[in-house]
């Protein structure tokens, strides 16, 4: 199963979707908040099924959980933004709420700085952010995880 993760687009999808139809086809779409429409018209234009959860700068959409737990192929997924564990002074609280759920795969976002990370077997991820990049290289990222017998992920450079 091939997954495109995505996070902190804030209204701008066009590099996106612009840079990931020639990908190849994805089966679903993972958005890390920051905005939730965005994810919904990603999810649209490649006509895949798609979970989000929301971000700080979606307040107004209680419509969608800050968290949320999936399971696919065995491999048990915790999704957040991160910002409701503090993130950005590092990822400790997202280790001890992985170990805490038991899962194999940790996605947030809020940083805009792309990062993978294995620690005794969690696979954390932050796939940046393709519109407003932070961090020292500032390139514009999205994440795609390949989840089989194994979780993979990759960052990739869009423009």
């Amino acid at each position: 199963m091939k997954i495109l993760v995505v996070s902190d687009t804030h209204g701008n999808i066009d590099s996106v979707v612009h840079n990931m139809e020639n990908m190849g086809k994805f089966d679903m779409l993972f958005h890390l908040g920051d905005y939730v429409e965005d994810g919904l018209n990603i999810g649209r234009a490649f006509n895949i099924p798609t979970i989000i959860v929301r971000g700080n700068g979606d307040l107004l959409r209680p419509d969608y959980n800050f968290d949320e737990l999936v399971e696919i192929k065995g491999k048990k997924i915790f999704l957040t933004h991160g910002h409701k564990y503090n993130v950005k002074q590092g990822i400790t609280n997202l280790y001890y709420k992985a170990l805490e759920l038991n899962v194999d795969l940790v996605l947030f976002g809020h940083t805009h700085v792309p990062m993978i990370e294995k620690i005794d077997g969690l696979t954390i991820m932050n796939p940046g952010s393709p519109t407003y990049p932070r961090g020292f290289n500032r390139k514009n990222t999205v994440g795609i995880l390949t989840i089989n017998d194994i979780v993979e992920g990759k960052l990739i450079e869009i423009k």
